[in-house]
Order: C-alpha cells, then sequence, then structure tokens
C-alpha cells in the first residue's frame, strides 16, 4: 500500500472538515464507523473535552465511532452533538438493545481570540463535517480546527504566528500504519527537532534572546518566560491555546495498550513545542486502533510520538496569514 502521508492511510479511517472562514472558527471530524479501540491521553492544565472518560481502562465502552477537534472553546464541544446524529442516522453506535448510541469523544482549542468570538462550532458544523469526510488525504492548515489556530503567544496575539491542522502516517513493517492529525494551537514555539530551531512563534520585537527564523527574529518563548516581560504576561494568563489531535494505527491492540500509544504521543509534542503541557494549554491526544495486524505496543507508541510530531509541523508549515497574522508558509 502506497501511504499519502495521511491519517486516512488507516482503513477504515474518515476525515472531514468544515469551517467559518469570516468567523475563523471550525471542527475537524474522525470518523470511525466500524468502531475503533479508543484511549486518550490530556496533558495540558486547561482542557475543555467531552466523553473521555469512557476511553479509560476499568470502564465499559471499548469502541469510539468517531472524535471531534474542534475551535469555539468549551462552546465548541456542541459539534460532537452533530456528529452523533450524524452516526445514529447510519444506524452506527454502543448497543444498548434500547437504541445504539454513537461514542464520539471530543476535544477543543481556544479560538475566540481573532475572528468573531460569537461564533463557534455547533451541531450543523459538525454534521456538515461528517457529510465532507473522506478517504482521502485531508486539506491541511487554515481549515477545521486549525482555521483559527495560532502559536507563540507569550507576547500577545500582536506577535504570535498563524498555525493549523497537519497530518501525517508511517508504515513500520508488516503493513502496519501509524498515523496522526493535529490542531496545532500552542502557546509555546514550534520547534523542528532536527535542527533544535524555532520555525514559528513569539515575534520578537526587542524583548528576550532571539533566534533566526523564516521570518526573521523570534523570541524564544523559555527564555522570555524568565524575564520580567514574560512573568506578567505568565500572571495575565494567554489562555488561548491548546493542541489537540488524534493518532491513529491498524495494529491490533486493547484498551490499555491504545492509552498507552496516546501517552507515548505525547512525546512528540514535546519535542516540537517549547514548552509543551503548562497550566495555560490543555493537550489532549486520543488514540484510535482499528485491529488489523499484530504489533508491539512499544513499537507503535514510539512511532506515534514521530508522526505526531511530524503532524504538527506540517500543520504550521501548511498555514496562511489572516488577519494580519504572519505564516511561516509567506
Amino acid at each position: 500500500m502506497r501511504l499519502k502521508n495521511a491519517i486516512t492511510d488507516i482503513p477504515g479511517i474518515l476525515v472531514g472538515h468544515a469551517q467559518d472562514e469570516s468567523a475563523l472558527t471550525g471542527c475537524t471530524v474522525i470518523l470511525c464507523e466500524k468502531g475503533a479501540v479508543g484511549g486518550v491521553d490530556q496533558r495540558g492544565g486547561a482542557p475543555g473535552t467531552r466523553e473521555v472518560d469512557a476511553l479509560h481502562p476499568m470502564h465499559l465502552v471499548n469502541k469510539v465511532h468517531g472524535v471531534v477537534l474542534a475551535g469555539g472553546s468549551a462552546f465548541g464541544l456542541e459539534a460532537a452533538t452533530g456528529v452523533m446524529r450524524y452516526l445514529e442516522e447510519r444506524d452506527v453506535g454502543f448497543d444498548t438493545r434500547i437504541a445504539k448510541v454513537p461514542i464520539v469523544p471530543a476535544a477543543i482549542l481556544f479560538d475566540l481570540g481573532i475572528g468573531k468570538s460569537d461564533i463557534r462550532p455547533d451541531a450543523a458544523m459538525g454534521y456538515l463535517a461528517c457529510k465532507n469526510a473522506s478517504s482521502e488525504p485531508p486539506a491541511e492548515g487554515n481549515v477545521g480546527a486549525g482555521t483559527g489556530a495560532t502559536v507563540g503567544k507569550i507576547l500577545g496575539v500582536g506577535q504570535c504566528m498563524k498555525s493549523g491542522v497537519g497530518t501525517a502516517s508511517i508504515e513500520i513493517g508488516a503493513g502496519v500504519i501509524v498515523a496522526a492529525i493535529a490542531a496545532v494551537n500552542a502557546f509555546g514555539d514550534i520547534i523542528d527537532p532536527s535542527s533544535g530551531k524555532i520555525i514559528a512563534g513569539a515575534r520578537s520585537k526587542d524583548v528576550g534572546p532571539v533566534h533566526i527564523g523564516a521570518l526573521g527574529y523570534f523570541s524564544d518563548t523559555m527564555q522570555v518566560m524568565q524575564t520580567l516581560i514574560g512573568r506578567t504576561a505568565l500572571g495575565f494568563g494567554s489562555r488561548g491555546n491548546t493542541v489537540i489531535g488524534v493518532v491513529a494505527t491498524n495494529a491490533k491492540l486493547n484498551k490499555e495498550e491504545i492509552n498507552k500509544v496516546a501517552q507515548m504521543a505525547h512525546d512528540g509534542l514535546a519535542r516540537t513545542i517549547r514548552p509543551a503541557h503548562t497550566m495555560l494549554d490543555g493537550d489532549t491526544i486520543f488514540a484510535l486502533a482499528t485491529g488489523d495486524h499484530a504489533a508491539d505496543v512499544n513499537i507503535v507508541g514510539a512511532f506515534a510520538a514521530e508522526v505526531f510530531s511530524q503532524a504538527i509541523l506540517r500543520a504550521v508549515r501548511a498555514a496562511k496569514s489572516v488577519s494580519g497574522i504572519p505564516a511561516v508558509s509567506e
């Protein structure tokens, strides 16, 4: 099988976006109508999630039927209602013998600071994203949950950069594929692990040490955090953050193992975003296993971190500038 470097390289996984480009918000839906063993690992201090407890071990539900990534802060969780309606219409869900209940966990990012804060992803947008879902490689950049995503916000929105959605995949042998999709709305800077250099983040206005990047000079968020300006910014709190995403594999893993994969995938986030998992981020990664191939969970988890890192880099590089917020591609 020739891979297209997308999460849809996993058979049975569909992805759909929907967005409001004037409001600069949207949602991304990852569908697995036949069901996939699901897990989650949440590490940031400011999460916004729905139905994640069911994914932990020692809980009844074993499989999920879709995952929603959305903008709109907590308001955006409503998009999952539209996804549930779409799946119910297709007779997809956990069979309670009374009704089939679609299991659709969701996570949101905060994008209310740009665009229109009173327009957020809702049930209608979630339903539309399902109608748009396809096995083709999904669009990247300013689409879906990445429509209003930005990075590098310690010095405020005026010095941040545009980000978006990215996806990637890799075959790790014996037909096993590991893939990811990420909506990148980080407080910190984006680092290329191959060089250690900042490629997107807080842009400098003669504040703190700087690195030369694609657009000129970047403030180093880690260094700025140690200055009076940085400590003041942290005190006021930059609330508009969070990286959310999904890693998926066609490996056959149980619930404990897929939760371990979600946990290990955060290593890729930490390699690529500095700082990561702050109290100002709600970093949440879901994991899905469709169960077609035997595989060692350690190998799957190790490459989940790698592919999530690649998805983050692609999200930043595919983004386009909006509302005066520049993007590295331009």
